[in-house]
């Protein structure tokens, strides 16, 4: 059965009232009298007015530029998934006015992302979408986005204190606790477990860190004190050191290893090292649902992956912006996205998936 659409002229008959009294109260503009106000209103509830916004967009005919400051899928290909959700949402929104322009960043240069929020400074956004990944280097900008009343949101990376229009991303927190919680299973020996950073700037990094206190919290809380040892370890290839070369060492220090979990999207990168030393009894867990990550999830190196849904993340961000901007929604300050576990056995319906 189709929906039947509720026209301005038909709350004013109902009402008694012109269709320029209607369109004040449901815009609140000019003066109508309280008893008038509250009769239309509660008529409007009544019949389920929906405004068309395409309409009142097309009328109003504004375009509403946006900055979306991203790192460069180029060099780290876990960016392509919010690159391609931020094209998506600007394809769908384009009728309503709006407009992206994308600000590239490497995401392992601090000095780059000033740069690219800088140029960003330099010009007129209605809004702003961005990956915060530099902690001590987004906080200047985020202060002036807020003091100039700029909305913008945050995805990837929550830093709440400059109070963004919203968040939208994982609960950092809470995805270390669940890698804890997919670590412990079925482990009733005496283990040791790493935490490992690859290729990042860690003290830089609030929400690595904050699945790193995750995971440390849940074995704080089960297991008798000593049985489970968690240690944390940033991996980074040297002129000395190659990445392999720093696991070796870490397996000779260590010799009760049962488990691995990377804190982003470069599990692979130990998956490569425990094929090639020919580890089996190490349990991997990581994130991300990028190819060289699908390789050993498929042929069970990798035990389970964590999907933070990158996609989603950059095509809700710019629709919180929209909802913002244009259709004058008020926004959840916080988009927490489910934490989805992906083996082996499920990894089909995950990859098939749009957002």
């Amino acid at each position: 059965m189709t929906k039947q659409i509720v026209r301005i002229k038909d709350i004013a008959e109902r009402a008694n009232v012109s269709t320029g009294t209607v369109d004040r109260v449901l815009h609140n503009r000019g003066r109508v009298a309280e008893d008038v106000r509250q009769r239309v209103t509660k008529i409007a509830e009544e019949l389920n007015y929906e405004p068309n916004l395409l309409a009142r967009t097309l009328v109003n005919n504004k375009v509403y530029h946006i900055a979306a400051i991203i790192p460069d899928p180029k060099a780290d290909s876990y960016w392509q998934a919010p690159k391609s959700g931020i094209d998506k949402a600007e394809e769908e929104l384009k009728r309503y006015g709006i407009r992206v322009t994308h600000f590239i960043y490497d995401s392992l240069d601090a000095a780059s992302f000033t740069r690219a929020a800088g140029k960003v400074e330099e010009l007129a956004f209605d809004g702003i979408l961005v990956a915060p990944i530099f902690y001590r280097e987004s906080l200047a900008f985020l202060n002036k986005w807020k003091s100039s009343k700029v909305p913008f949101v945050q995805f990837n990376t929550h830093i709440p204190a400059y109070e963004p229009l919203m968040y939208i991303g994982q609960d950092s927190y809470q995805s270390g606790v669940l890698a804890g919680k997919l670590m412990h299973y079925g482990c009733r020996e005496k283990a040791t477990f790493v935490v490992a950073h690859i290729e990042e700037d860690i003290q830089n990094s609030t929400h690595l860190i904050h699945k790193e206190q995750g995971f440390v919290d849940y074995f704080s809380s089960h297991g008798q004190e000593g049985f489970y040892t968690v240690i944390q370890k940033d991996l980074k290839a040297t002129a000395q050191h190659t990445i392999a070369q720093q696991l070796d060492s870490l397996f000779e220090e260590e010799t009760q290893i049962k488990g691995i979990f990377v804190t982003n999207s470069k599990a692979n990168i130990v998956a490569t090292y425990l094929q090639k030393r020919q580890i089996t009894h190490v349990r991997l867990i990581g994130y991300d649902l990028i190819e060289k990550n699908l390789h050993f999830l498929n042929s069970e190196t990798i035990d389970f992956l964590i999907n933070q849904n990158p996609k989603g993340q950059g095509y809700w961000g710019i629709y919180g912006l929209a909802d913002h901007l244009v259709f004058k929604k008020k926004n959840n300050p916080i988009k927490y996205l489910p934490l989805d576990i992906i083996t082996k056995e499920n990894l089909q319906y995950y990859i098939e998936a749009d957002i």
